[in-house]
């Protein structure tokens, strides 16, 4: 997989891996099956609850096929670029200039998806994102986004406790950060190398809740991004502080 390099209008430079073809398959796979559910069990019921004119035949065939024409747009747009199959995947569709999608770019990807997916049955979205190398199909490329993976991409304590050191000339994001004790930040640390070993995303978001409760931050990276900017916050205000001590 791919790496995709996020630059977000926070200064903060999110690194994400582009969603595999074999995870977008199996999303694509598990929201055809939450559709065909829905299918079957909404047209049983107005089987069951109406008789079999014309007109209601009609009238069943949309309230059964709009739902599902529109599935992917509406999931995404009110789940924050999740359908159900992305969600149970750990994939979502983010912008490439780092602002959060918004309900045009989900339709713009839909409605070339009608064309890529529906009607090639997947074919041309799959030579288009295998050739694009950042995980894109058509409908991505136009919309100028990408579908990224939530897993934590670095499970060791090496890669974390790197991702604390302070380049040369880095602003920091949160200035709240310097309210934090070291012993604060080293049990973050330890923490988020535990939910990032073991792929726990509950972790992570209740130690990201925990700190945004001491520190009064307000922000909607997810959470291992904001938990990693705020290592590599408090390190620049600690080397900063040595310094001027």
């Amino acid at each position: 997989m791919s790496t995709i390099r996020i630059h977000t209008t926070q200064n903060v430079v999110l690194e994400y891996e582009a969603a595999s073809v074999g995870d977008r398959v199996v999303a694509q796979l598990l929201d055809l099956l939450v559709m065909g559910l829905w299918a079957l069990v909404i047209g049983f019921l107005i089987e069951q609850l109406t008789n079999s004119s014309n007109e209601q035949r009609i009238i069943s065939y949309v309230l059964v096929s709009a739902p599902l024409l529109v599935y992917h747009p509406i999931c995404e747009a009110f789940f924050n670029g999740q359908s159900l199959g992305k969600h149970l995947r750990h994939l979502k569709v983010a912008r490439l200039d780092g602002t959060r999608p918004g309900l045009g770019d989900y339709l713009l990807r839909w409605l070339i998806g009608l064309v890529e997916i529906g009607l090639t049955v997947g074919s041309l979205a799959l030579v288009a994102t295998l050739l694009n190398g950042r995980g894109q199909r058509l409908g991505d490329m136009a919309a100028g986004t990408t579908v990224v993976s939530l897993r934590p991409r670095t499970p060791d304590v090496q890669a974390i406790t790197a991702g604390t050191q302070v380049p040369l000339g880095y602003q920091p994001v949160f200035q709240q950060a310097a309210l934090l004790s070291d012993q604060d930040v080293n049990l973050v640390r330890q923490l988020l190398h535990q939910a990032a070993r073991r792929d726990d995303f509950l972790l992570l978001n209740e130690v990201a809740g925990k700190v945004k409760g001491v520190t009064g931050i307000q922000t909607d990276l997810h959470d291992e991004p904001f938990l990693r900017t705020i290592l590599r916050d408090h390190a620049y205000f600690a080397s900063r502080d040595s310094a001027h001590g």
